[in-house]
C-alpha cells in the first residue's frame, strides 16, 4: 500500500468498525421484521461479498469498500447472535452457550494472528495478504448452510411474532433438557410475560427509556464503555507496541500469535467453569478492576523500557499486554455481549441492543483512529486514558448492574423492578387453569400507582396453552 501515513492505517480499521456500526443500527430497524434466522443469514450473504473484494482488491479504495461491506454484516452479526443464543439457551447453561460466540471471536483472533504469522515467510507480493484475506470468504456460507438446515429458531421471537405452535415446538427442541411436563409449564410462563409486555408494546424510543429506562440503559452502557477499555486499540496496534519496544518484525507476529492464543484459552476456560457457576456481575467487576491495574503497570513499564536496552525490562512490558488480553477474554468478552442481551424485554432485545453494538462500535471508530496518532504523540500515556474510562465503567458496574445467574429471560425483569408474571397451576374436570399474576409496581408512564394484573390462560389437559386463549 505504499507506506501508508498514520492517518490512512488508521482507515483501514476504522472503516470497518464504522460498517459495524452501520450493521448494528441495520439490525434494530429490520432486526425484528426479518427474524434471528433470516437476518443472520442475509448478513452471511453479506459479508461474503465484502471478503470476495477485500482479497480481490486492485487498489486502496476498493480494499477499503471491501472493510466497510464485510464490517456492515460482522455488526449486525455481534449484535444478533448474543440474542439468539440467550432466546435459545436454558437459564443453567446460558451463559455457557452464549458465551460460545465469545470465544468464536477470540478463535478468530488467534487463527487470524497466526495466519499473519504464517504467510510473513510467504515470498514478498500478493500471497502474503491476499491468502489471509482469503480465508475469510467461506465462513460466511459454512454458517449460512448451518442456519439454513438445523439451527432452531428463536422460539421467543415466534411468539412475539404470533406464531405459537411453530413456537412450542422449537422450544421443545431447545429444551431437551426438561421432562414434558416441565417444558409445559416453562412455556406458559414465557408465553404469559411475553403477552404481558405485549400489552405494553413500545412505539417510540421515549417510552422505551421511560417504561424500561434502566434496563435500555444497562444494555448500552455495557457495551459502549466496554470500547473504552481500550482492548481494540492493544489488539489492533499491539504490532506498534510491540516495534515501540525494538522488538524485530518476525518475533513481532509470533508474539501477536501467542496473543490470540492467550485470548482463546482464557475466554474458553472462564466461559465453561465461571460464567454460569460465578455470575455475569462478579465476572465484570473483577475483570475490570484488574484491567486498571494492568494498564497502569504497561504504562510504567513502556515509560521506562521502550527507549532502553534493557531486555528483560522489554519483557515485562510485552508481558503487561498478555495480562491485559487475558484478563480482558476471561472476565469482560463474553460476558458483557450476553449481558447486554439478557437484560432486555423480548420487545426492545433487537431495538436496544443494535444501539448497544452501535454506541460499542462508534467509540471504537473514535479510539483506533486516534490510535496510531496518540501512541506517536502521546506514547504509553494513551493508556491512562483508558485508565480512566474503566474506573467510571466500574463505579457505573458496581452501583447499577445486577445478577442474572440462572434465571428466565423473564425472571430477569425483577432484577430491575419490572412486573414479572407468576403462574399457579391447578387442575379442575382435565383442564388446567393457569393464572398470573403480578407484582404492584409504579406506573412509570404517568406517574400512578398501578393494581395487580393478572393474565388467564384456559387451556387443554394435552397442553397448558391453547392457541385461541387470551390474556
Amino acid at each position: 500500500m505504499h507506506n501508508p501515513s498514520n492517518g490512512l492505517t488508521g482507515a483501514v480499521v476504522a472503516v470497518y468498525i464504522a460498517g459495524e456500526a452501520v450493521g448494528a443500527l441495520a439490525q434494530t430497524f429490520i432486526g425484528d421484521k426479518l427474524g434471528r434466522i433470516r437476518f443472520m443469514q442475509l448478513l452471511c450473504i453479506i459479508v461474503t461479498i465484502g471478503t470476495v473484494i477485500q482479497t480481490a482488491s486492485v487498489n486502496i479504495g476498493m480494499f477499503l469498500a471491501g472493510r466497510a461491506i464485510a464490517g456492515i454484516a460482522v455488526g449486525g452479526m455481534v449484535a444478533t447472535v448474543p440474542i439468539y443464543l440467550s432466546e435459545i439457551s436454558p437459564p443453567s447453561s446460558r451463559g455457557l452457550i452464549g458465551g460460545i460466540s465469545g470465544c468464536g471471536i477470540s478463535f478468530g483472533t488467534m487463527m487470524s494472528n497466526w495466519v499473519g504469522f504464517a504467510c510473513s515467510y510467504a515470498p514478498y507480493g500478493a500471497t502474503q495478504w491476499r491468502l489471509p484475506l482469503g480465508i475469510q470468504i467461506p465462513w460466511g456460507v459454512i454458517m449460512f448452510v448451518g442456519l439454513a438446515t438445523f439451527m432452531p429458531d428463536s422460539p421467543r421471537q415466534l411468539l412475539r411474532n404470533g406464531k405459537v405452535d411453530a413456537a412450542r415446538h422449537e422450544f421443545a427442541r431447545v429444551r431437551r433438557d426438561l421432562q414434558s411436563h416441565e417444558v409445559h409449564e416453562e412455556f406458559v410462563l414465557m408465553r404469559a410475560q411475553i403477552e404481558f409486555e405485549m400489552t405494553r408494546e413500545i412505539q417510540t424510543y421515549r417510552e422505551v427509556f421511560t417504561l424500561f429506562g434502566r434496563r435500555a440503559m444497562v444494555s448500552i452502557v455495557v457495551q459502549t464503555m466496554t470500547s473504552l477499555t481500550g482492548i481494540n486499540v492493544i489488539q489492533y496496534y499491539q504490532t506498534t507496541l510491540y516495534k515501540s519496544l525494538g522488538i524485530q518484525q518476525e518475533t513481532i507476529l509470533a508474539l501477536a500469535g501467542v496473543y490470540g492464543t492467550v485470548a482463546f484459552i482464557s475466554n474458553c476456560i472462564t466461559t465453561k467453569f465461571l460464567t454460569d457457576q460465578w455470575g455475569r456481575r462478579k465476572m465484570i467487576l473483577t475483570g475490570l478492576s484488574g484491567l486498571i491495574l494492568v494498564m497502569i503497570y504497561s504504562a510504567v513499564m513502556q515509560r521506562f523500557f521502550q527507549d532502553s536496552n534493557n531486555t528483560i525490562g522489554k519483557g515485562f512490558a510485552v508481558l503487561g499486554i498478555y495480562l491485559y488480553v487475558a484478563l480482558y477474554y476471561a472476565m469482560i468478552n463474553s460476558t458483557t455481549w450476553l449481558y447486554g442481551a439478557e437484560v432486555l424485554p423480548i420487545a426492545l432485545r433487537s431495538k436496544v441492543m443494535g444501539l448497544a453494538a452501535a454506541g460499542h462500535f462508534i467509540v471504537n471508530v473514535a479510539v483506533t483512529e486516534a490510535g496510531p496518532s496518540a501512541f506517536a504523540n502521546i506514547h504509553e500515556n494513551y493508556y491512562y486514558v483508558f485508565v480512566v474510562c474503566t474506573t467510571v465503567f466500574l463505579i457505573v458496574a458496581y452501583f447499577y448492574f445486577p445478577e442474572t445467574r440462572r434465571k428466565t429471560l423473564e425472571e430477569i425483569a425483577q432484577a430491575f423492578g419490572d412486573k414479572v408474571v407468576l403462574v399457579d397451576e391447578s387442575q379442575t374436570d382435565g383442564e388446567q387453569a393457569v393464572s398470573a399474576a403480578t407484582q404492584d409496581e409504579e406506573n412509570r408512564s404517568v406517574g400512578k400507582d398501578e393494581s395487580k394484573a393478572a393474565i388467564t390462560a384456559s387451556t387443554k389437559s394435552t397442553f397448558p396453552i391453547d392457541q385461541s386463549s387470551g390474556t
